[in-house]
């Protein structure tokens, strides 16, 4: 059988480690086993973050939608309650949203729901 030469895979392999590790602090951006290291670390933060984005911008919503909703005589729990009843189906994005930039429009959904 014939030898297989791995140099060139194996150099290609270390390269993008190091390629993805550019910006690290101290040797974790030039040795390889700090590089690989720095990076198991790295993904499981990015893992964990992706999921925790979602949470915080659903509390980010619900807390802009309930400082719009205030001055208007509800709170939170009754307007989401309330657009339930009513089968009004906007969802918290869309809401805080509107509750920011539009708040002439929020303000006849929050007629429409009362």
């Amino acid at each position: 059988m014939t030898r297989v030469k791995r140099g060139v895979v194996a150099h290609k392999k270390r390269e993008r480690r190091l390629k993805a590790t550019k910006g690290y602090r101290w040797g974790r951006s030039t040795k390889e086993k700090a590089a690989k290291e720095a990076l198991t670390h790295a993904y499981t933060h990015m893992f964990r973050g992706r999921k925790e984005r979602k949470r915080d911008f659903r509390a980010l919503w619900n807390v802009k939608i309930n400082a719009a909703i205030r001055p208007l005589g509800m709170n939170y729990n009754q307007f989401i309650s309330a657009l339930k009843k009513k089968s009004i189906k906007l969802d918290r994005k869309i809401l805080a949203h509107m509750a920011e930039f539009e708040p002439k429009v929020f303000g006849k959904v929050v007629e429409a729901v009362k």
